[in-house]
């Protein structure tokens, strides 16, 4: 998506590097990314909402982000996290951002960061605010580091110790995150608090301090990215893919659609199709 004259970067002016999560720690963690630009310019992107928690460390020039809106200039981010947000975020770059970052499951995050996730979601939060001291030094390590299988080592290292130290997120939350994702976001709370022994109110209160959104929003959330998954492998009409995703209708599905990624089903499927 393009605005005021800014354009998405090309796939050719950037440099990704995956990593898988190692077996131990998938539970938590869902991937480690290199990303640096290579190519100058104004850039804006418009990502959707995300059912991952991100952890970015940058080594270079920061980023301008804003969480369901157009950011303004003096909203720059290095290093830093943001629990879930039930909406887009919109990131500028000037060509030479370069990052590492982590992709947290909401519970795994929940764990690394040791607070509750309703205090970071829907929220931008500088890294120092939650590592201190240590989140500068291994800015400056990943800095001066060349080698981007180890700066993948180093950020690895620290997400893997601090989620040693920590305890498991609580079960009713990482059950009710299961029970919702294997029901593609259609099994109704009620249900599964009934499954979990609890009342609705118990369960949501709980998935609040866990994730930091309602159960019903995150199931919503899943739906909706069923709904791109089912978009992009398939040639069915709108109309059969809400249906599948268990909408009332196409015109509920893609009010949903336009929530959570600021753009409508048809005009995402121009762009990405």
């Amino acid at each position: 998506m393009t605005a005021a004259g800014l354009l998405p970067p090309d796939p050719d002016s950037f440099f990704l590097h995956h990593r898988r999560p190692q077996p131990a720690f998938s539970d938590a963690v869902l991937g480690l990314t290199g990303y640096a630009e290579k190519k100058k310019g104004h850039f804006r992107q418009i990502e959707a909402a995300s059912l991952a928690v991100p952890l970015i460390i940058s080594f270079s020039s920061s980023f301008v982000i804003a969480l369901g809106r157009m950011p303004k200039q003096d909203e720059r981010f290095s290093c830093f996290t943001s629990g879930l947000f039930a909406g887009p975020a919109v990131i500028e770059s000037r060509g030479d951002s370069a990052c590492i970052q982590v992709d947290f499951t909401p519970t795994g995050a929940s764990r690394f960061f040791g607070v509750p996730m309703s205090e970071l979601a829907a929220r931008m939060i500088p890294l120092d605010e939650i590592l201190g001291l240590s989140a500068h030094r291994l800015r400056d390590r990943l800095e001066e580091e060349p080698d981007w299988d180890r700066r993948l080592d180093l950020v690895e290292a620290l997400v893997y110790r601090r989620l040693l130290e920590r305890p498991a997120a609580d079960r009713k939350s990482s059950i009710a995150v299961a029970r919702i994702m294997a029901g593609h976001g259609t099994v109704p709370i009620s249900m599964i608090a009934a499954e979990l022994d609890c009342s609705r109110k118990h369960l949501n209160d709980v998935f609040q301090r866990e994730l930091g959104v309602a159960p019903k929003t995150y199931a919503r959330m899943v739906r909706f990215h069923r709904v791109r998954r089912l978009a992009i492998t398939g040639e069915r009409s709108w109309a059969d893919i809400a249906l599948e995703c268990g909408f009332s209708d196409q015109a509920h599905m893609s009010r949903d659609f336009l929530a959570f990624s600021g753009e409508t089903p048809s005009g995402w499927k121009r762009r990405t199709g």
